[in-house]
């Protein structure tokens, strides 16, 4: 372990629920803040995080969840054919989104909005963008542009590469 400061990150974002993109914004916004370059590449689904037709209506991913557990963290566990019930998931989303409000963390939009502005860098997969189908008109305007895999590499060098 090398005992010099982190100066760059290069975080995946893969999976598009909500426990799946938060992390990513989470883990960018704290490293601006330190004053580490971010960059942020969304791939597969994790794409729906800056998809400005979808971003702001992620949900939490409830089927095969085993960690869930009612009425809080510390509740009981639920067992995971439970989460496959109708509503689960909105119910899920709506009790995180309560908590995440009460910590003053901002919806998607409004959270790549702010990690942008604090000179993340923000890309899209370009395999992925092409396989979805996707134009470029189809992203929020911070993304940065669309990358293949190769120049995420360049684009990471001398990063710590982090895959949420």
């Amino acid at each position: 372990m090398s005992d010099e400061p982190i100066k760059k990150v290069s975080i995946i974002v893969s999976k598009g629920s909500l426990d799946g993109i938060y992390p990513g914004l989470i883990m960018a916004n704290g490293a601006r803040m330190e004053g580490i370059e971010a960059n942020l590449f969304f791939t597969f689904f994790g794409l729906y995080g800056v998809l400005k037709k979808y971003m702001n209506d992620i949900k939490i991913a409830t089927v095969g969840n085993p960690a869930m557990r009612v009425p809080d963290a510390k509740g009981m566990p639920l067992p995971t054919w439970m989460g496959a019930l109708p509503g689960m998931s909105a119910f899920a989303t709506h009790m995180m989104s309560k908590e995440m409000d009460k910590l003053d963390i901002p919806p998607i939009g409004e959270f790549i909005e702010m990690i942008s502005d604090a000179g993340c860098g923000i890309y899209a997969c370009r395999a992925t963008v092409d396989m979805f189908h996707l134009t470029e008109d189809d992203f929020c305007p911070q993304m940065d542009r669309v990358l293949t895999v190769g120049e995420f590499y360049e684009l990471s060098a001398g990063s710590q590469i982090i895959f949420t």
